[in-house]
């Protein structure tokens, strides 16, 4: 408790030990040493006689002296570090370093020496040594210390961090696979600002603090990861730190991060869900932009392109651009904005393959998908439209129409083929099921069982689609509506993807009250979980199994109404008849 007094020649508690033994008048001794080693203030040896007259043990002035004294001291040493010019300051601190460093280990004194070292831009290297050796030691010493010690110790910077990424990636995955599919607040909801407080991302910026190497460092973190498990929720922690720095004013490294301004523009754009005329010149000039002997700059630009926001807000921003060429009766290729979009989609989906393989090129849009799947997309976007106008006709003018109750192959190879075709017809999907387009969802449903890489059974997917087929709980209550969408899609691959399971087995315990009894029977035999079946399937199934013993027991009350929406799309201009 009193390592490192010797050294400053103050007497410890071995030193009073040896007094004592030693000495042949005890009571004298100890007078002698609290002369000696007591507060070395004239005026109060006059007082302390008067504090022993009330009882007050000495331990206990020197006790509140010595804190008032510490008080002062770290209040001091906020001082120097504020004031005069940088060498002047930092070398009072060194000194003053100097003569209290022995004492680190002394618990009084600890918190003085690690507001001398938090104050000094660079700590001598062998007492950053000693403090790293020390478990009880580092983990007392503060960020701005520990910054200096992780710069040269990528294995210690990654031990701490690597906890961090991990509960990163583990609050996305509840959020996708928790219980709420209120439309209102899915995965996508929070605003770009809002996401990047949250406690992981603000716990690295403080680590990182200023520190371009600590950056760079949890940038190779990232990347590593992300090639290692393919987890585009990497992608969003590498833009949202980026722009946390950013809300900081952190210019140091903002100003040397190339990928500052084009996340920038993007961000504007993720928080408005759109991208705009005006925002889609800006990131097409920071894409045309990079410059020969500059092309690694793209594998960061793709990942940030890969974050599932930005495709989120890139694949509706597709479909509405499509819904404005409709209006304005043109074709996908006439449109910058919309092949803008499109080969920003591209780079996106080619983050692992380019970060993986170094070969920074950015990938050459297919000319099929402009030429033939979008327009076969927009057909399907205007038979909605038709389909919606002779619905809402008087019988006697209604003129017999036969709609097509399947797509066609093309348009499935598509969706098997090409990974970008996969995600706009995914997001076409998505559109249409929140439109609450029964029809149209029971036509396009069977060519999503079979799609490039399984997107169709991701947990992004499957957490939108089941939130938005809420809207249409009213259907579940027909039979051909459950087959279509349950035996007809999820069932199809249940066995082989755990998460659809979880995915399918939130939807039922949500539309419990819509589906009829019969089905629910067949239902709930066919979502039995296996023995291999994780605990969080097997809860589910548990919670789905009370559900329905509860329904068999209680009268059949009132259902709760389907929330309303506002399915207008702002700042689009859509034929009138939606």
């Amino acid at each position: 408790m009193f390592a490192g007094l010797p050294e400053l020649g103050v007497a410890n508690g071995e030193d009073l030990k040896e007094t004592l033994t030693s000495c042949t008048e005890p009571l004298k001794a100890i007078e002698q040493f609290q002369i000696e080693n007591g507060v070395l203030l004239p005026s109060l040896q006059s007082a302390l006689p008067f504090l022993d007259l009330h009882s007050i043990p000495r331990l206990e002035f020197h006790q509140t002296v010595f804190d008032e004294l510490r008080e002062k001291l770290l209040d001091r040493v906020s001082v120097i570090a504020s004031e005069g010019k940088d060498e002047q300051r930092y070398r009072k601190l060194e000194e003053l370093l100097e003569k209290c460093f022995a004492l680190v280990k002394m618990p009084a004194i600890q918190p003085v020496v690690m507001c001398v070292m938090k104050h000094l831009p660079k700590v001598p290297e062998k007492k950053l040594k000693l403090v790293m050796a020390d478990k009880e030691l580092y983990k007392a010493c503060a960020v701005e210390v520990k910054r200096q010690i992780w710069q040269d110790n990528q294995a210690l910077f990654g031990d701490e961090v690597s906890p961090l990424l991990k509960q990163y990636i583990q609050e996305k995955e509840n959020v996708l696979l928790g219980s709420d599919l209120s439309v209102h607040h899915n995965f996508f909801s929070p605003s770009p600002k809002t996401r990047r407080q949250g406690e992981v991302v603000q716990k690295l910026t403080q680590m990182i603090g200023k520190n371009v190497k600590l950056y760079d460092m949890v940038l190779q973190f990232l990347r590593t990861l992300f090639l290692r498990t393919r987890n585009v929720h990497y992608c969003t922690l590498r833009a949202e730190l980026l722009m946390s720095l950013h809300d900081l004013d952190i210019s140091e490294i903002c100003s040397v991060d190339p990928c500052h301004k084009f996340t920038w523009c993007l961000d504007a754009c993720i928080r408005e869900k759109f991208v705009d005329a005006k925002r889609a010149r800006e990131l097409q000039g920071f894409l045309d932009g990079v410059k020969k002997g500059q092309e690694q700059v793209l594998g960061d630009l793709s990942m940030i392109l890969c974050d599932p926001f930005a495709i989120n807000t890139l694949a509706l921003s597709t479909i509405r651009n499509l819904q404005e060429l409709i209006s304005q009766e043109s074709l996908p290729r006439d449109s910058p904005e919309l092949l803008l979009l499109l080969r920003m989609l591209t780079l996106g989906h080619g983050a692992w393959d380019m970060i993986d393989s170094q070969v920074f090129r950015e990938p050459k849009l297919d000319p099929d998908l402009i030429t033939k799947f979008l327009p076969l997309l927009m057909s399907l976007v205007v038979d909605d439209y038709t389909y919606n106008v002779e619905h809402k006709l008087p019988t006697e003018d209604k003129v017999p129409i036969c709609y097509p109750n399947t797509v066609s192959d093309v348009f499935t190879k598509f969706l098997q083929d090409n990974r970008v075709a996969c995600e706009v017809g995914l997001y076409y999907m998505l559109h249409i099921t929140k439109q609450r387009n029964k029809n149209s969802v029971l036509r396009v449903l069977p060519a999503l069982k079979e799609t490039f890489n399984d997107t169709s059974f991701t947990d992004i997917f499957l957490h939108l689609f089941t939130t938005y087929l809420t809207l249409l709980s009213e259907e579940f209550g027909t039979e051909d509506f459950c087959t279509s969408v349950f035996d007809g899609f999820f069932l199809t691959t249940l066995t082989k993807k755990e998460n659809v399971h979880r995915h399918v087995l939130r939807l039922l315990l949500h539309l419990l009250h819509k589906v009829a009894p019969a089905k629910l029977e067949v239902l709930q035999k066919s979502l039995e979980p296996a023995k291999t079946s994780g605990d969080a399937v097997k809860e589910l199934y548990s919670q789905l199994n009370e559900k329905l013993a509860e329904k068999k027991l209680s009268p059949q009350g009132p259902d709760p109404e389907t929330p309303t929406m506002d399915l207008t799309i702002a700042g689009v201009s859509t034929p009138p008849i939606l």
